[in-house]
C-alpha cells in the first residue's frame, strides 16, 4: 500500500514532420515535492521513449483516486497517519482508512433475484398494451407500449420486494447468516461487526493480512463483497474503510468541487475545494459512519490490531449511539 503526500505531473513532447507525439505522467513522493516531480519528469521520459520504439502505451495516466492494476498508489488528499494506517479523503470528500494489513470489508443487504412478481405486474400491463392497441388498430402500438413496460415493470417489482425484505429483516438476517456460515467453517476467525447504512462491515481481529492473499479471497467471496472493493483491495495491495457520511445521504447533494474530486488539485480550484470541506466537515460531525453491533467468532484479537480498532471506531464514531449512521 503507497498513499503518498505528494503528487506532480509532468509532460514530454516530441515532434516530427508528419506527426507529434505527447506523453505525460505521474510522480508520487513521500518526502517532497521536488522529488514527486522529479519521478514525474523521469516516468514521462521513459514512457516517451518506449513510444518512440513502438510500444503501445497510453499517452497520458487517468485522473482518477486509483488506477488499480496501472501501478499509480492511491491518489487522494493524505489527511493524517497513524503508524501504517492513512486516512485519506476519497474523491466524494469522505474520510477513508487505508490499512495494509487490518481485514475490512462491507457486506451489503443484497435483493434476490426472483421473476414471479415481474410477470405478475407484466399481466396489467399487457392488457393495457393490449388495448392500446385495439384503441389505435395498430399492433405495432401494443408491441411498443408492452416493450416499454417490461423495464418499468422490473423496477417496480425491484421496489416492491426490496422494501418488503427490508421491512420484514430479511435481507439483515441473510447477511448475518454469511457471516456466521463463515465463522462455523473457519473457528479461528474473529469478527467485528458493524452497521451500515447499505448492510455490515467486518473488521477481523484474530490476525493481520496480505489483501492478495487466497485466504482473503475467499473469505470475501464467502461473503459475497462487492466486486469493485475486491479488484481495489487486490490492486492497491490493501484494505479501506470509510470513516465519515456519504455527503448526498446528510443532505449536501452538491459534489466536491473541482470534480472529480481527486487529488492535487489546481491553485485556482483550491477555494471552491475548500468552501465545500468546510460546509461537509461541519455537517458530518452530526452523523456516524456506523454502528458497533457486536463481535462473534474465537474472541481473538491481535495485539497489532487493537490501535486500527480504536482509530475505525473513534473517527467513524462507530461507538456512539447518539449518532444516526450515514
Amino acid at each position: 500500500m503507497i498513499v503518498p503526500d505528494f503528487w506532480a505531473e509532468a509532460r514530454r513532447q516530441q515532434r516530427s514532420a508528419r506527426s507529434q507525439v505527447t506523453v505525460r505522467r505521474f510522480g508520487w513522493s513521500t518526502v517532497s515535492q521536488a522529488d514527486a516531480q522529479a519521478m514525474a519528469e523521469s516516468r514521462a521520459e521513459e514512457a516517451l521513449e518506449q513510444i518512440l520504439t513502438g510500444r503501445k502505451l497510453a499517452r497520458r495516466e487517468r485522473k482518477v483516486p486509483y488506477n488499480g492494476s496501472d501501478g499509480l498508489p492511491i491518489r487522494e488528499e493524505v489527511l493524517s497517519r497513524h503508524g501504517d494506517e492513512v486516512i485519506s479523503r476519497n474523491s466524494y470528500g469522505a474520510h477513508c482508512l487505508n490499512s495494509p494489513r487490518a481485514l475490512f470489508a462491507d457486506v451489503d443487504f443484497q435483493v434476490g433475484e426472483g421473476w414471479g412478481l415481474p410477470f405478475l405486474l407484466l399481466a396489467p400491463l399487457a392488457a393495457a398494451s393490449l388495448g392500446a392497441g385495439f384503441w389505435f388498430r395498430s399492433a405495432w402500438v401494443a408491441g411498443l407500449l408492452f416493450l416499454a413496460c417490461v423495464p418499468l415493470a422490473l423496477l417496480i417489482a425491484e421496489a416492491i420486494r426490496s422494501y418488503s425484505l427490508r421491512a420484514s429483516g430479511r435481507l439483515e438476517q441473510s447477511a448475518r447468516q454469511l457471516i456466521v456460515a463463515f465463522l462455523a467453517a473457519n473457528p479461528t476467525w474473529n469478527l467485528r461487526l458493524y452497521r451500515t447504512p447499505a448492510g455490515y462491515r467486518v473488521l477481523a481481529t484474530h490476525q493481520l493480512f496480505d489483501a492478495r492473499s487466497d485466504e482473503v479471497r475467499r473469505f470475501f467471496s464467502a461473503l459475497r463483497v462487492d466486486p469493485v472493493y475486491i479488484r481495489m483491495c487486490t490492486n492497491q495491495n490493501c484494505f479501506r474503510a470509510r470513516l465519515t457520511a456519504k455527503p448526498w445521504r446528510i443532505g449536501i447533494p452538491d459534489n466536491m468541487r473541482p470534480r472529480p474530486g481527486v487529488w492535487p488539485v489546481r491553485p485556482e480550484s483550491m477555494a471552491a475545494r475548500t468552501a465545500w470541506i468546510s460546509r461537509y466537515e461541519a455537517k458530518s460531525k452530526e452523523f456516524a459512519a456506523c454502528r458497533y453491533v457486536e463481535s462473534l467468532g474465537s474472541g481473538k484479537v491481535d495485539y497489532q490490531i487493537r490501535p486500527v480498532i480504536e482509530l475505525h471506531d473513534r473517527e467513524s464514531r462507530a461507538l456512539a449511539r447518539e449518532f444516526p449512521i450515514a
